[in-house]
């Protein structure tokens, strides 16, 4: 992933030097248990603990495998450079290169995943945080873009809360889902590898035994982990979305902060564009780019094919380093979001009371109109408020079928807006419950 979208924690995951020094626990470990079982010299085992502080040479690496077209085997070659060739004639036995890739991939998207979820939790502290300090903060609810009926905006942060946790959940059994290990040979059948040897790996590293392999772990895990990011990533968009339309002018009912020296537009001077939700709009399609790839990486022919090796490549990196960026970019938008509750009861009364409408047209069926009568009785009036510029609730003291049903003190409590927040502790309730 290009720097503009990389946080260096991230990136350090997947750089070369990490995953060589990966290879190389992998195969120092597999030589330990092998030791223990009598297949393999004690010492020789040993001695391949004699690079655990080299740094490898991603250049001598590469010009290895320039030869030998493999980059397992590169890599063998230069341990071999730093034990020796007796030392390192052990080494890998009874193993195969997915062994190694496989393992490896999957320790990093553990620990890529461990990094996700503190993104996460800095996006939900600054959800629940601005949940809590508008929680009566009224401002208009939409449906279709249109005005629909009250709500808070404290609401409106916790609906995201509560979206953002379910995608904490997800991510935390993902990452019980990738983090298995195999060191099971050529078609996963242990047959030139006990498979104690796997346990000991796996123990090691912190992982799980894939309970059966071919010559690779199988691809619905990795399915089914970019799958999770990529619904994050909607999340995070859902988010995004809902900010740059508070942003629009003419409803200006929050905006990104803007700092001093900060300009909107090259051509514009008065310009404050929502840059940062609109920037996380197209991370989230570019972590969603990873999921058909992923998905279908699954079927792979008999006990394994590289079609998948290239797309893992390209996703693994790029998928957790571009989340990665966009979950700190969010929470550091949210922390920062600058609110404004006078544009949101100013967005509210722009219809004068016509979004009271259905507590109207509920009282009249209370008090015996019909369904179909109330709501055009109902609809009579609003129409000349979206037509004509009237008054809701004037228009409905003069409409005499409506005064007939209703006194004119009913018809006023009807546009009492506590009515709509009444159950707003209700809902925080069950959304911040410990």
């Amino acid at each position: 992933m290009i720097p503009r979208y990389s946080r260096p924690d991230m990136v350090a995951i997947w750089s070369p030097e990490t995953k060589f020094k990966i290879w190389y626990e992998i195969e120092a470990h597999a030589c330990d248990a092998q030791a223990a079982l009598g297949v393999i010299p004690k010492e020789n085992a040993a001695a391949v603990w004699k690079a655990r502080d080299v740094v490898f040479d991603v250049a001598r690496i590469d010009e290895i495998e320039a030869v030998t077209k493999h980059d397992v085997i590169a890599f063998l070659t230069h341990l071999a450079e730093h034990i020796g060739a007796e030392d390192a004639r052990f080494v890998h036995q009874g193993m195969t290169s997915s062994d190694v890739l496989d393992t490896t991939l999957n320790l990093q998207l553990v620990r890529a995943t461990d990094l996700l979820l503190i993104g996460m939790d800095r996006v939900l502290a600054a959800l629940k945080a601005r949940a809590f300090e508008h929680k009566d903060t009224i401002r208009i609810g939409r449906s279709h873009g249109i005005h629909a009926e009250p709500t808070t905006m404290g609401l409106t942060f916790a609906r995201f809360y509560a979206e953002m946790a379910r995608g904490r959940v997800r991510l935390e059994r993902a990452r019980e889902e990738i983090a298995t290990g195999a060191i099971s040979g050529a078609v996963g059948t242990f047959a030139n590898i006990d498979p104690a040897v796997e346990d000991h790996v796996c123990k090691m590293l912190g992982l799980v035994p894939e309970p059966i392999s071919t010559q690779v772990i199988p691809r619905d895990r990795h399915a089914m982990y970019f799958a999770t990011l990529g619904v994050i990533a909607s999340s995070i968009e859902n988010i995004a979305i809902e900010i740059r339309h508070m942003q629009r002018t003419e409803v200006l009912e929050a905006e990104e902060f803007f700092s001093v020296g900060q300009k909107g537009s090259s051509a514009m001077p008065h310009k404050r564009n929502p840059v940062l939700s609109e920037n996380l709009t197209g991370l989230a399609r570019l972590v969603r780019m990873s999921v058909i790839p992923a998905l279908e990486n699954v079927a792979l022919w008999h006990e394994r094919d590289i079609s998948h090796s290239s797309v893992e490549r390209a996703i693994g990196p790029d998928t957790t380093i571009t989340l990665d960026f966009a979950l700190h970019r969010l929470a550091g938008l949210l922390e920062k979001l600058v609110i404004y509750p006078e544009n949101m009861a100013k967005n509210m009364n722009q219809f004068r009371g016509l979004v009271m409408s259905q507590r109207v047209l509920l009282a009249l069926t209370q008090a015996g109109v019909s369904r179909e009568d109330a709501y055009r009785l109902v609809q009579r009036c609003a129409m000349k408020v979206w037509e004509q510029g009237a008054d809701f609730k004037t228009e409905l003291l003069a409409d005499p079928e409506v005064t007939a049903a209703l006194t004119p003190a009913e018809i006023a409590e009807k546009f009492d807006i506590a009515y709509h927040t009444k159950h707003v502790d209700t809902i925080f309730a069950r959304v911040f419950a410990p």
